[in-house]
């Protein structure tokens, strides 16, 4: 009897479950409750006046290759960076071209997930879901929960002091829709993460005056990094995270805090984090200009509010201010499970491997995408939907014990939501030994040593994960020695004169030397 499995959401995590549900021979039926596929990368218009969201101009923060789906290269024509809509038509692609609309029911809201009174002995669910206004019952063998963490705001009020008498207006994050609303006023936005500075820099345009407020500070990087190439493609290698999980942590810390410092001096301008080692960066190519040049200040955490302003910390003045926008992150939330089944205590999830809930007797409900790595989601979504799908058909066993995991690599401050952040390559390396698809990077230095050159010194682009065992994809190799010419491509539109040089031949030689010396010395 084919296993029958559902799977809550249809957007990035959502869309890649189904394709792997689908290569595993599995029944799948996907529950989205919006009108289309795409999930936080759908943005729709605003229904009162028609006008677009501030976030229809948002642009992804990690580049194409190193964010695709590992059997689906982006085409060579599209952005490095996509802006949202471009990442909604690769999706959309991706859904075609794997035939994954049909599994799709639209505008259907699952209601509860409930285990079945045999759950001990079956591991099946009981499902409820909504569709115009009429529910239904379904039974599944497994349930994968792919809703993202992006849903319930959270707008912890009683940490801000005065708030009840403050008399201007003030709203969380995802209620923010166009910049209308700054026109003219003065603006506080409190926090610094990746919305908070992308709401500061899009607000500076139009307001009278913005005021980013953080307690902790944030390193902040460019998109655009060494020689212009995307920071990603340049961090996410394996001889960095071998050198970056190597080096004793003092120095590691260093080097990367003093790279990340070559670009601005972020105490110069008030960023650097209150603890000086390399915590979770913000990625924005705009803030430090706007910060010189005046249209943003940046200021201590929030001590108190007035009718009509605000006390920072360290500052005895007060700031007048006549908005606030709360960029306070979300609440881990999943309404439609017991809340025996996934625990959320302060924003932590117990789950095996950010995967499996670690006290469940049988391992047939997943969790995707509930993680943050200094890296691409798409690759990680997919790497562990490739691994619950195998669990699920019990072609790879779970470990004997389950335990939460909790360690967390040093680079990433204790935030609120530590225990949700882990080293991207390490993460996506030990699922990839699950299921047997991590590339070897010493057997192939003998068989192929121009593919272990590039594996080894290039950006870990996802096909690597396609190179061998189940789901192996005949073209990943092809796709590993194009990953260049496709990040380029977009961008040289202009045909210049170049010059040969010797260089990258010799440097070759120095990198082929390099990859034997880490193999010798234990790789």
């Amino acid at each position: 009897v084919t296993m029958r499995v559902a799977v809550v959401g249809a957007g990035v995590s959502g869309l890649t479950a189904i394709k792997c549900c689908l290569d595993e021979g599995l029944e799948v039926t996907c529950f989205e409750r919006s009108q289309d596929i795409g999930g936080v990368w759908r943005y729709t218009e605003n229904i009162e006046d028609g006008r677009p969201s501030l976030y229809t101009s948002v642009v992804s923060n990690t580049s194409k290759e190193m964010s695709a789906f590992s059997d689906f290269p982006y085409p060579e024509d599209f952005p490095v960076f996509l802006p949202h809509a471009r990442l909604l038509e690769y999706l959309r692609r991706y859904a075609e071209r794997f035939a994954l609309r049909q599994r799709i029911q639209l505008e259907t809201t699952v209601l509860s997930v409930r285990k079945r009174p045999d759950f001990a002995t079956t591991g099946q669910w009981d499902v409820v879901t909504e569709a115009g206004g009429k529910q239904t019952s379904h039974v599944f063998d497994a349930v994968m929960v792919c809703s993202g963490n992006f849903w319930e705001p959270s707008l912890p009020l009683h940490a801000f002091p005065g708030i009840e008498k403050f008399q201007g207006k003030y709203f969380h994050s995802r209620q923010y829709k166009h910049l209308d609303v700054f026109r003219g006023k003065r603006v506080l936005v409190v926090g610094m993460g990746n919305s908070g500075v992308d709401i500061a820099v899009e607000a500076s345009r139009v307001a009278a005056k913005v005021t980013v407020s953080t307690g902790q500070g944030a390193w902040v990087i460019s998109r655009v990094f060494d020689h212009g190439y995307p920071w990603d493609m340049v961090y996410n290698t394996r001889f960095m995270s071998l050198l970056r999980n190597n080096l004793p942590g003092p120095l590691a810390r260093g080097l990367i805090s003093h790279r990340v410092n070559q670009w601005f001096n972020h105490e110069n301008y008030g960023l650097q984090p209150a603890k000086r080692y390399f915590s979770e960066p913000v990625l924005n190519d705009d803030l430090p200009s706007y910060i010189i040049t005046g249209k943003i200040t940046i200021k201590p955490g929030v001590k108190e509010f007035k009718e009509n302003s605000v006390v920072f910390y360290s500052c005895p003045e007060e700031e007048p201010i006549d908005i606030v926008v709360f960029c306070t992150g979300y609440n881990v939330s999943f309404p439609f499970l017991e809340e025996a089944d996934v625990k959320v205590e302060n924003k932590h999830a117990s789950l095996y491997k950010y995967v499996f809930p670690t006290h469940l007797q049988r391992p047939t409900l997943a969790v995707l995408g509930l993680i943050k790595t200094l890296g691409a989601i798409m690759p990680v979504t997919e790497m562990q939907a490739r691994w619950v799908t195998r669990v699920f058909k019990g072609r790879r066993l779970m470990p004997v014990s389950l335990h939460p995991i909790f360690s967390n690599s040093f680079r990433f401050g204790l935030l609120f939501d530590e225990v949700l952040k882990t080293e991207w390559l390490v993460y996506l390396d030990e699922l990839a030994s699950f299921i047997g698809v991590k590339p070897n990077v010493l057997a192939l230095l003998f068989s192929d040593p121009k593919l272990a050159f590039t594996i080894f010194f290039g950006p870990c682009t996802p096909y690597q994960f396609r190179l061998r065992g189940p789901g192996r994809w005949d073209g990943a190799r092809q796709a590993i020695f194009t990953q260049w010419d496709r990040m380029l491509k977009p961008m040289r539109t202009r045909v210049t004169s170049g010059s040969s040089s010797v260089w990258p031949s010799l440097l070759t030689v120095f990198g082929f030397l390099l990859l034997v010396a880490a193999v010798l010395f234990g790789f």
